[in-house]
C-alpha cells in the first residue's frame, strides 16, 4: 500500500506539551505560540522536519494544523495529553505519488478577491486547508466550495481549477513531491493560452525539505 498523508488539527492549551515520534511532517501555528525544538513559532510560523520533536504550548495556548506522511501500518496519530484536543481533518493515500526520492514542500497560497488559478496540474499529492476567505475547487466534473477550515486532498495529475471568494483567500497546504523540484514550481498549466496569462495567486514557501525516504 502507498504512504497515507494525514492532516490533524491540536489545539494546546497553556502551557500544554507533547513529544511526537520522528516522522516527515510540517507543523503550522494557525493562532497562539509554541516552542518547537529550539524554536519559538507565532500565528502564520511553520516547522518542518522528519526528527522526533517536543511541542510546548505558550501560556496563552495554539492551534496546530500538523501534517505527516506515514506509512501504510501506522497507527492513529492524534495527540494525547493534559490540555490537548487532537482531530484527524483528512487523510489521503497517496497512490499517485512519484517514484524515487520525495520532497515535503509546505507552503501557502494566496488570492486577491475573485482571483483564480487557471485548469493546472502539480507533480505529486497533497492535502490543502484554508486558512482564510472562501474557495471553490472543479475536478473530476463537480465543484466543491469550502470556507476556513475546510480541507481537501488533490491527486497532483488531475486537473484542478479554483477559484477564490470576492474577499482575499489564503489556504495551506503540503505536497509530495519528487527531490528533483526542490526549488521549482510543481504547477503545469494545460491550456496554452493561460501560459502566458498574468496570475493572481502569490507563494509563500515554509518547507522544501528533501526526505530520506523514497518511495519504491
Amino acid at each position: 500500500m502507498a504512504p497515507t498523508l494525514r492532516l490533524y488539527e491540536d489545539v494546546l492549551s497553556n502551557d500544554a506539551a507533547v513529544s511526537l515520534p520522528p516522522l516527515p511532517r510540517m507543523v503550522f501555528v494557525v493562532h497562539g505560540a509554541l516552542a518547537v525544538a529550539d524554536q519559538e513559532l507565532h500565528d502564520g510560523a511553520a516547522w518542518s522536519g522528519e526528527e522526533a520533536i517536543a511541542l510546548k504550548a505558550s501560556r496563552d495556548g495554539a492551534t496546530l494544523w500538523r501534517w505527516e506522511l506515514v506509512g501504510a501500518d501506522a497507527g492513529a496519530g492524534a495527540l494525547a495529553g493534559h490540555g490537548i484536543v487532537s482531530r484527524e481533518k483528512l487523510a489521503a493515500e497517496l497512490e499517485t505519488l512519484r517514484k524515487g526520492r520525495l520532497l515535503l514542500r509546505g507552503d501557502s497560497v494566496a488570492f486577491p478577491p475573485g482571483g483564480c488559478a487557471y485548469l493546472h496540474r502539480h507533480q505529486g499529492p497533497g492535502i490543502r486547508c484554508l486558512l482564510e476567505g472562501g474557495i471553490r475547487i472543479d475536478t473530476h466534473g463537480g465543484s466543491t466550495s469550502y470556507g476556513p477550515g475546510g480541507a481537501w486532498y488533490e491527486t497532483g495529475p488531475d486537473p484542478v481549477f479554483a477559484q477564490a471568494a470576492d474577499r482575499p483567500t489564503r489556504f495551506i497546504r503540503v505536497m509530495i513531491l519528487p527531490v528533483a523540484y526542490v526549488g521549482k514550481s510543481s504547477v503545469d498549466y494545460l491550456n496554452e493560452e493561460d501560459k502566458a496569462k498574468p496570475k493572481s495567486q502569490q507563494y509563500k514557501i515554509f518547507a522544501d525539505l528533501p526526505l530520506t525516504i523514497a518511495n519504491g
